[in-house]
């Protein structure tokens, strides 16, 4: 791990709230970093287009939702955040919680909740309270993460298998019994491209690590099936014809009844924002020896979920596995992630499409591989055999995550963490 080195826009201690951009411009920018930055945008944007849509459809959303929250919240988030090579859009992690949002409170509901998430975010960063969030107990963050994992495979599973459902429910009991119901229809071609899907991806990140496997697998599924005219369900026989172009900005109906029933959900969507962007970030800074600003970073993610919502998207957050990928594909600074976020529009603007022949069995093998990718298996069982309070604030989260809510799994496995500390210091009072 590289050693940090502090980013002093221009010499001196930069504020807190200061952009990295406008940092990383203080200090001079010159055109081999511009092209740096370009090349890097470019390989993220590969990366994202597959992964973006893929979210959006697992979430409940159309396809062109998810590339919509990466074009304009990500262009945000580089532009205004803390991080010089965060990555924003959708996220995996949101899945389960979006598809519960959209169905209690209709896709009006779900923007106004990104939106007060929003001004959540920005809020936390005004009263720097940032830097806090690193302190959720590490149990917890193995927690929610692995839930989180199980909410996404099991939301995959109606299109692994090409089951015929009217409506699938949000919630993971009513979920299960209606997949269970539907298993007479089981379509074997479907299976059979989800599992090529998945076959592609793992062994080019095998062979050829550098090579864009997600794009890829999804572009070979899609013209196999077209070849072959097999009988899968695609983007466009589920979503019909998909709009080409960015929405003009808007604000969602609503009344004040609905903005008091949406909060709580848009409390949920500020926290795993908060806490997935900032982890993100910490991740960055261990590659590179950087140093993120956290409030900046909300202030940005803040911003970017406000602009994504009232451009008809999803929520945005940091996202690691595109972060991760940005760094190494050489990104100098933040136009890196501008640049993918332009890169997006373009695709919307002139190829849109083509995305009605993707098979959503090919979408499904995309993040069935994301979701086993984003498990700690060996940190999940080693707190297992650790101590039983750790095992039980490992537990509590994970359960409750997948069969109640992500908030109320976080809250219970900080309260027990901090039952804990508090039982530890009395002890050691009366010692």
């Amino acid at each position: 791990m590289a050693a940090p080195r502090m980013d002093t826009g221009g010499g001196t201690t930069a504020d807190p709230f200061t952009p990295k951009l406008v940092t990383m411009l203080r200090e001079g920018y010159d055109a081999a970093a511009l092209r740096a930055d370009a090349l890097a945008g470019l390989t993220v944007a590969i990366v994202a287009l597959p992964l973006s849509m893929a979210i959006a459809i697992g979430a409940g959303a159309g396809p062109e939702r998810g590339l919509y929250t990466a074009i304009v919240g990500g262009f945000f988030i580089s532009m205004l955040g803390g991080s010089r090579f965060q990555i924003g859009g959708p996220a995996a992690a949101f899945i389960g919680l979006i598809a519960v949002t959209i169905e209690r409170h209709g896709y009006d509901g779900m923007l106004l909740a990104t939106m007060i998430a929003g001004a959540t975010m920005i809020l936390i960063g005004v009263l720097r309270l940032g830097t806090f969030i690193r302190f959720i107990p590490y149990p917890v963050t193995i927690g929610f993460t692995a839930g989180i994992a199980i909410i996404i495979l099991v939301s995959q599973l109606r299109d692994f298998l090409g089951l015929a459902l009217a409506h699938e429910p949000a919630a993971m009991i009513p979920k299960l019994r209606t997949l269970w119901d539907a298993l007479p229809s089981i379509n074997p071609l479907a299976f059979l491209v989800t599992a090529l899907c998945i076959l592609v991806i793992l062994g080019l990140r095998r062979v050829r690590p550098t090579w864009p496997a997600l794009l890829i697998a999804v572009f070979a599924a899609s013209a196999l099936c077209a070849l072959l005219m097999l009988h899968v369900e695609t983007i466009g026989s589920r979503f019909g014809v998909i709009p080409s172009g960015l929405p003009a900005p808007a604000l969602p109906a609503f009344t004040m009844e609905k903005l008091y029933a949406v909060l709580p959900d848009a409390l949920a969507i500020a926290i795993l924002g908060a806490i997935e962007s900032l982890l993100s970030a910490v991740v960055a800074d261990g590659m590179t020896g950087r140093q993120h600003r956290s409030n900046a970073e909300l202030l940005a993610q803040g911003v970017g979920n406000i602009a994504s919502a009232a451009c008809g998207g999803i929520p945005a957050t940091g996202t690691i596995a595109r972060t991760a990928t940005n760094i190494r594909a050489g990104a100098r600074g933040p136009l890196a992630g501008m640049f993918h976020s332009v890169y997006l529009l373009i695709f919307v603007l002139v190829a849109m499409p083509l995305v009605a022949y993707i098979p959503l069995a090919a979408l499904a093998g995309v993040l069935l591989v994301v979701a086993w990718s984003m498990t700690d298996k060996a940190a999940f069982v080693a707190l297992l055999r650790g101590s039983p309070v750790d095992a039980l604030i490992l537990l509590s989260t994970f359960l409750l995550t997948i069969f109640v809510d992500l908030l109320t799994g976080i809250s219970v496995g900080v309260a027990i963490a901090v039952l804990r500390a508090g039982y530890k210091k009395l002890v050691q009072k009366k010692l």
